[in-house]
C-alpha cells in the first residue's frame, strides 16, 4: 500500500489556528463504520450517540510547557530548546535550534540563571541530551519559564496555555495534547457519565514523532516512534466487563487506541495493568481487539493518524467523509472540529 493513497487536497485556510471559546461548539462530522454514511451535528450531541453501557476511554496526559528560549553562556546566542522526554533523573531528549551551535558540554541558560542546561550527549536524529541544573522543583521552574509547544502549522500565538490541555490532564510527560480530548468540558463528562456511559483513562505521553511526516513511499517500510503508555487494572477490568456486557468500547482519539491495541496485542485480546513503550502501526489490514469505535480530529494528508482511522472503516469511507468535511469547511487539526467512526450498537448478553 502506497503513502500516496491516503493524500487528499486540504486547503491551508482550513488548518484552524486558534481554539473556539467554547469547547462543545466545534462541529461534528459523524460517520456510520460500516457504510461511510456521514452526518452533521456539533460536538455537544457526541452524547446522543453513546449509548448506556457503552466505555469512553480518554487519555490523561498533560503536555509540558517543554519550549524554552535561553541564551549560550560563552556567547550569548540565542537557543531553543524543546523537550521530548525524561531520560533519567534531571537528564532530557530534546531538540534544539540551532542545533550546529550546541556541542557536548555547551551550557544554556533559561530566566537569567534560574535554569541551566548542560548539554550531555549528541544524538543520532540531530537531538541532544541536557543535563538540567537548578534549584527548588524543576516542574515549577518549566511551569514559570516554559511555553506550550504547539505544533508546526499552528502559528498564531495562544493567549491561554490551558486551551491546550484537556480538562482531565493530570499525568505530566506530553509534547503534544491528545486534541480529541479538546473537545469535552466537565459539564458534558458529567451529562455522560448521568446516561449510564462509563469513563476510564489511559496515559499515553505524545511524542513530536506525531507530527513527522512518512518519508517513504510503502507503508510498510514506515517506522513508528515510541510513546510510552500506561493503563491501570481498573481501566483494564472496566473495558474486558464492557465487552462481556455487550458494550461498546469507544476511543478518544488515536492515542487512546494505540495504547489499547497495543496492551490488547501483547496479553492476546483481554486487557490488564500495563506499562511500557509502544511503536504500533496501525493501518488498512489492521485487526483491532480492544476499540470499536473512535472519536477524533481531522488529519494531515499522507499522515499515519489518516491510515489508522481508515484501517477502523477503510480508505474509501474515509476519503469520502474528508472531502466532505473539506467541501463543508471543516476547521482541521489541532484546534480543529471532530469525526466520530460509529460503530453499530451492540445487542447486550443477558
Amino acid at each position: 500500500m502506497n503513502v500516496n493513497d491516503f493524500d487528499f487536497h486540504l486547503p491551508e485556510e482550513l488548518i484552524a489556528q486558534t481554539p473556539l471559546l467554547d469547547r462543545t461548539s466545534s462541529r461534528l462530522l459523524v460517520m456510520n463504520k460500516e457504510t461511510g454514511d456521514v452526518d452533521h451535528r456539533h460536538f455537544r450531541d457526541i452524547i446522543d450517540y453513546l449509548h448506556k453501557g457503552d466505555t469512553l476511554v480518554l487519555n490523561d496526559t498533560r503536555v509540558l510547557p517543554a519550549r524554552l528560549m535561553g541564551v549560550k553562556e560563552e556567547t550569548g546566542a540565542h537557543i531553543e530548546l524543546l523537550l521530548l522526554k525524561q531520560v533519567e533523573d534531571d537528564v532530557w531528549e530534546t531538540l534544539v535550534k540551532p542545533a550546529k551551535k550546541v556541542k557536548v558540554g555547551t551550557v544554556i541558560s533559561f530566566g537569567d540563571g534560574l535554569l541551566k542546561a548542560e548539554c550531555t550527549a549528541l544524538l543520532d536524529h540531530g537531538g541532544r541530551h541536557f543535563k538540567m541544573i537548578y534549584d527548588g522543583i524543576f516542574y515549577e521552574i518549566l511551569d514559570q519559564l516554559g511555553e506550550m509547544p504547539l505544533p508546526p502549522y499552528i502559528r498564531e500565538k495562544l493567549e491561554d496555555q490551558e486551551r491546550y490541555q484537556t480538562v482531565f490532564a493530570k499525568e505530566r510527560g506530553s509534547a503534544a495534547a491528545p486534541t480529541a480530548g479538546l473537545h469535552f468540558t466537565e459539564e458534558l463528562l458529567d451529562e455522560i457519565r448521568a446516561k449510564g456511559i462509563n469513563i476510564a483513562f489511559i496515559t499515553l505521553h505524545v511524542g513530536l514523532g506525531t507530527f513527522r511526516p512518512v518519508s517513504v513511499d510503502s507503508i510498510d517500510d514506515h517506522k513508528m516512534h515510541a510513546e510510552f503508555y500506561r493503563i491501570t487494572q481498573e481501566t483494564a477490568d472496566l473495558i474486558n466487563n464492557t465487552k462481556k456486557q455487550g458494550g461498546r468500547v469507544i476511543s478518544v482519539g488515536t492515542t487512546s487506541t494505540r495504547t489499547l491495541e497495543s496492551v490488547a496485542e501483547k496479553f492476546g485480546g483481554k486487557l490488564q495493568e500495563d506499562s511500557g513503550w509502544t511503536d504500533i502501526f496501525i493501518f488498512p489490514g489492521f485487526e483491532f481487539r480492544a476499540i470499536d469505535g473512535l472519536i477524533t480530529n481531522f488529519h494531515l494528508p499522507k499522515s499515519t493518524l489518516v491510515m489508522l482511522v481508515s484501517a477502523l472503516s477503510n480508505r474509501e469511507n474515509i476519503l469520502n467523509a474528508y472531502n466532505e468535511a473539506v467541501n463543508e469547511r471543516y476547521r482541521f487539526f489541532s484546534f480543529g472540529d471532530a469525526m466520530f467512526i460509529e460503530p453499530q450498537k451492540k445487542e447486550t448478553h443477558q
